[in-house]
């Protein structure tokens, strides 16, 4: 069994755990046309994520993920990602932050925010879309990055969490040679987490959207809730 695919069902026996090798036949919409990236239209902004190890642009589809990009930025201007780290980190699968602080502390997190897996959009190579728990509708801060094209992360039905697949609502479009210099990290066990934490640390120093001032780094290390320190753990 491939490393990436190990490793993910070990950390999902939380409420993730089915992130499946496979999508069962019958969750296929066939009917239902091939998801695609998306072309940003001329309004929707771009981020830049400063890392420990190089800054990441990211184009967000506010067009098509307009609940998810309101979200994200929602955490972008309070300054919430200043301090918290990239703790997971898949050779081959993806990069996850946006929760964790560099002791792996989870931060709290606001309501969570509706899915919006249906958008057509792919889980491709460069796309970044939100990490959330069994429910569908349970993301609220963090977020992944796509190393290869992974269509098994799609949206194929709404008959359950199985099927819902993760919200694509954004794409790097500056900086994959900093993604891919993270994956390629050593990484061990640390904390809440029996591997894959990259050590060293990747730690975000901030989040600001391109052409603002970088925002007042956020104060809110208190602990998160039971259910989202639980779905912090999980992921695709």
């Amino acid at each position: 069994m491939p490393k990436h695919l190990l490793t993910a069902l070990l950390l999902l026996a939380t409420p993730i755990a089915f992130a499946q090798t496979a999508k069962p036949a019958a969750f296929v919409q066939t009917a239902k046309p091939a998801a695609t990236t998306a072309t940003p239209s001329a309004d929707s902004p771009s981020v830049v994520v400063h890392t420990s190890q190089g800054d990441i642009t990211i184009q967000l589809f506010a067009d098509k993920s307009p609940k998810s990009v309101a979200n994200f930025l929602r955490y972008v201007h309070e300054g919430f990602y200043a301090g918290t780290i990239f703790h997971r980190v898949i050779p081959g699968y993806l990069i996850q932050g946006g929760l964790y602080t560099k002791d792996l502390q989870p931060r709290r997190t606001h309501t969570p925010v509706q899915s919006e897996a249906d958008n057509g959009l792919s889980n491709l190579r460069g796309t970044v879309a939100v990490a959330r728990g069994a429910d569908p509708n349970s993301g609220t801060s963090q977020f992944f990055i796509n190393l290869v094209d992974d269509r098994r992360l799609d949206y194929a039905g709404n008959q359950s969490g199985l099927t819902w697949g993760y919200t694509v609502f954004g794409k790097v479009v500056k900086g994959m040679d900093v993604v891919d210099k993270i994956a390629s990290l050593p990484t061990h066990g640390q904390g809440p987490f029996a591997a894959d934490v990259p050590n060293p640390p990747v730690i975000i120093e901030g989040v600001n959207v391109a052409g603002e001032a970088a925002p007042a780094s956020s104060s809110s290390t208190a602990a998160a809730s039971a259910s989202e320190s639980h779905s912090a753990k999980s992921s695709p």
